[in-house]
């Protein structure tokens, strides 16, 4: 196994958000490295709930934990079940949550673990390291759900050719590795010009291939559901995304629960939703993005946005996994 370096993006910015205040409880619910967990035990005498689906994640956490002399504990499960694995611990209401939407840096540097294709390693991609893989995905699924699949995740215009190329070389022999696939993806597009400068054309079906088999989209809109029923009146939400997909997601749960509903022209005047009380109010109508000190420093922040909110008093909507009530 390979050592990761975990740099917590926009962490001052999710502390402020948060704005930790002593004997609270907060929420990191994608614990991760730990990073964010840390910034909050260290700016107040707080308690945090580090979740993560990942165990070595959780494991990281309990070593951690030694550090703060009671005031962090690690809890293994997916950040959608968070209100029932918390009331499991007979804890109702939390004053903050954040969530760092994606994958670590710890994943990412682990070859064994198979999510980049920096290196060479088994297919596999799961945070949990549970169930399907994604070699189970692209050896066993139909050439047009899995072009669908790329398509819809990955948003790459390519995906039925991929996912002919990919059923035509799974015919001689299973594909297995990571720089198989990414040849496999590669091959697919004309080659890069010299100096170019764009991304690897295997960037987003490696995408498309992760959030499919770890359900990332529906594990957000549960979070989002689950941290709305938590969330005491004048708790702060925060939420890092890393792609367009996640945070539009984000962006329309925050907007439909505080009661602002979307403009059919930029020359139309806003209206509020009388259905259902705001149970959010944003603290910034624009996401917040890394300067270019941070992305300088740590390169894999550039596509970052945060997005905060606080509780209202008003009751949780419709928390139907999946569904925005």
């Amino acid at each position: 196994m390979t050592g990761g370096t975990h740099r917590p993006v926009l962490l001052k910015a999710v502390i402020a958000a948060i704005n930790p205040r002593a004997q609270a409880i907060y929420v990191d619910g994608t614990f991760g490295g730990g990073g964010y967990s840390r910034g909050l035990l260290e700016a107040a005498d707080c308690t945090v709930l580090g979740i993560d689906r990942d165990p070595e994640a959780c494991a990281r956490g309990a070593t951690m934990a030694q550090e703060f002399d009671g005031r962090l504990s690690t809890i293994h499960g997916c950040f959608g079940d968070m209100d029932r694995l918390l009331a499991s611990q007979e804890i109702f209401n939390v004053e903050g949550i954040m969530l760092d939407i994606g994958i670590s840096s710890f994943q990412i540097d682990d070859p064994d673990r198979g999510f980049s294709f920096r290196f060479d390693g088994p297919l596999d991609m799961r945070m949990s390291l549970d169930g399907p893989t994604v070699a189970d995905v692209v050896n066993d699924t139909e050439q047009n759900e899995l072009a669908d699949i790329i398509y819809k995740y990955g948003e790459e215009r390519r995906s039925r050719r991929i996912a002919r190329a990919i059923v035509e070389a799974r015919s001689n022999a299973p594909i297995e590795r990571t720089l198989e696939l990414a040849d496999i993806v590669r091959d697919c597009y004309p080659p890069a010009k010299p100096g170019s400068k764009s991304i690897d054309p295997a960037t987003r079906t490696f995408q498309a291939l992760r959030i499919f088999v770890n359900d990332e989209l529906g594990e957000l809109q549960r979070g989002l559901n689950a941290a709305e029923s938590l969330l005491s009146a004048g708790g702060r939400l925060a939420v890092v995304s890393f792609h367009s997909l996640e945070d539009r997601i984000v962006k329309t749960f925050l907007r439909d629960r505080s009661g602002v509903a979307p403009r059919g022209s930029r020359h139309a005047p806003q209206y509020t939703s009388t259905t259902k009380p705001a149970t959010f109010t944003e603290l910034s109508r624009r996401a917040i993005r890394p300067d270019d000190t941070e992305t300088t420093e740590n390169p894999r922040a550039r596509s970052a946005r945060l997005r905060t909110a606080e509780r209202t008093k008003a009751a949780a909507w419709s928390t139907n996994a999946g569904g925005s009530a």
